[in-house]
């Protein structure tokens, strides 16, 4: 395993992509129904901010820490008092969507790597309506759908430590959309390439879904660390059936989020069917 988490826990991605989930287990809540979160790649959970790891990069001062001292409403005030659960902690996106669920609510979380695997039931051993399953999060999803309450949010954010992870991650989606079509999806992905990214999202959104909703945030690049190379700066998202008024939601989070990361979100409908 080359890619940890723990190196980039907290950063403007892991924000962006945290009140994009948010916001869609905040709508989901509406209905009285239950529902089920599965979240593919699940990490280990919780991560410590003052972590080896994590000052090794520094990457979460270009995230969440600067928004330490800022406040908001609806969605992103939510996400602020999730996020900060600790000092120099932060959540992952299982342990976040966990504290979000109600009792008729259950989470599924996937993670494949055992060290992983073993902080992640760690992180929600106090919780008894979440199941972690040690394997591989693209395999394992197809077995899950369609969720039993047929009402769903899967979370798709591979670790993409090789070109071939988008071509997993877009097949995945795909596949699974064709199982369970009325979910909700969210694929994370890096884009290193404006062209590259295009053309990812170009290709999942031919595939007939008739809601897609995507959403990228870019910051400043970051000086390199050395031994690390280039560092991101930007990242997307794509949502399939985004609950209404996500959109909204996050386009009055970027009121926020934009001037204090130095940030520029774009959120643009693929698909409105």
């Amino acid at each position: 395993m080359n890619y940890r988490h723990s190196f980039h826990a907290g950063n403007f991605a892991d924000v962006a992509k945290h009140l994009a989930l948010v916001s869609a287990i905040a709508h989901l809540k509406k209905k009285d129904k239950g529902f089920a979160v599965i979240d593919t790649h699940g990490g280990r959970g919780l991560y410590d901010l003052s972590s080896r790891e994590a000052k090794r990069t520094g990457e979460h001062e270009s995230g969440i820490a600067k928004l330490a001292k800022a406040s908001g409403e609806g969605v992103l005030g939510e996400y602020l008092a999730l996020a900060r659960v600790a000092p120099d902690r932060y959540p992952g996106s299982p342990l976040l969507a966990m504290k979000m669920l109600r009792p008729q609510d259950r989470l599924v979380a996937i993670e494949k790597h055992p060290e992983e695997s073993a902080e992640l039931r760690h992180a929600l051993r106090p919780y008894d309506r979440a199941r972690i399953v040690e394997g591989d999060g693209y395999k394992e999803l197809l077995a899950l759908l369609p969720p039993p309450e047929r009402r769903g949010l899967v979370l798709i954010d591979p670790p993409y430590e090789d070109d071939k992870e988008f071509a997993h991650a877009a097949q995945a989606l795909i596949a699974a959309h064709r199982r369970f079509a009325t979910g909700v999806y969210m694929l994370w992905f890096p884009i290193k390439s404006e062209a590259a990214a295009n053309a990812f999202c170009g290709e999942i959104a031919n595939h007939g879904i008739e809601k897609l909703l995507r959403m990228d945030i870019a910051i400043k690049p970051p000086p390199a660390k050395p031994g690390r190379g280039e560092p991101l700066a930007a990242a997307g998202l794509l949502i399939v059936n985004p609950p209404f008024g996500l959109d909204d939601d996050m386009r009055a989070a970027a009121l926020v989020v934009e001037p204090a990361l130095d940030a520029r979100m774009t959120i643009a409908w693929l698909a409105n069917a």
